[in-house]
């Protein structure tokens, strides 16, 4: 029997390799950490705010049985737990706890088995990746305009098509990233010798306003116009489907960053 327990605690052990630990005291018979403890739990929580705690074991001195010892580790398990509920750790959804009465390997100091350990993981935080428009954007100066690739619209309309949303998305991305951006929104049609006779252009500019402000950027920061043919990449007629794409486009304006 002994043998097993040697076996699993080790095992128990082998598995914690990796995982950073803090320890929790109790007084005799007791299942709140004692005050010492909880000075040093609230200094611990206050210096480390991006953590997980992935798993608990309770413990507790030799005195009494083994199933009264056990209930008592598990109460203790229970308290701490609270304790970290509301301090704001996150949790793991899967928390494994382990309460022990006497079944593991005690000190000869019997405050030192009066205890919870606590494991946990730091949680690096996540950069985000940005991309190549978002970070063209960022890069641009005041005066600079920037082409929004992949933008389509739904024949003579200002209706975007999903397959724009990456683009959008990138757009609103840049615009979060940077709150002191203000753009001017440029919308462009092709093909049309007469400057704009629907006002597509203008309407699509607006749709992507629409889009920004729907997400919670700032109107202030956005303005919007169309500019129909009159400053095309190619020559109109265009000569090719490439050439009426490149001049059917929205492209923004940075005006302050």
């Amino acid at each position: 029997m002994k043998l097993k327990v040697v076996i699993l605690f080790f095992l128990i052990s082998l598995k914690c390799l990796g995982q950073q630990q803090f320890e929790v005291f109790f007084d005799f018979n007791k299942d709140f950490p004692n005050e010492k403890s909880i000075l040093a739990f609230n200094e611990w929580i206050a210096k480390n705010k991006n953590l997980e705690v992935v798993k608990m074991m309770g413990y507790c001195d030799s005195v009494d049985t083994k199933n009264y010892n056990k209930k008592l580790a598990e109460r203790r398990l229970d308290n701490v737990q609270i304790l970290l509920g509301k301090s704001g750790l996150k949790i793991n959804d899967n928390l494994e706890r382990i309460a022990f009465g006497k079944e593991f390997k005690q000190s000869k100091i019997q405050a030192e088995n009066r205890k919870v350990t606590i494991f946990y993981n730091e949680i690096k935080p996540v950069v985000p990746i940005r991309s190549e428009l978002t970070e063209k954007i960022m890069n641009s100066k005041v005066g600079e305009t920037v082409t929004l690739p992949n933008i389509y619209f739904f024949n003579n309309s200002a209706r975007i098509v999903p397959k724009s949303q990456p683009t959008l998305v990138q757009l609103l991305c840049a615009m979060e990233e940077n709150p002191n951006l203000k753009i001017e929104i440029q919308g462009h049609i092709c093909c049309q010798k007469v400057f704009d006779v629907n006002d597509v252009s203008l309407s699509r500019a607006r749709a992507i306003y629409i889009y920004l402000i729907r997400n919670k950027i700032d109107k202030k920061r956005l303005t919007f116009k169309g500019y129909g043919t009159s400053r095309p990449i190619h020559p109109i007629p265009e000569k090719s489907a490439q050439e009426e794409d490149e001049n059917r486009r929205v492209e923004i304006l940075i005006l302050e960053k």
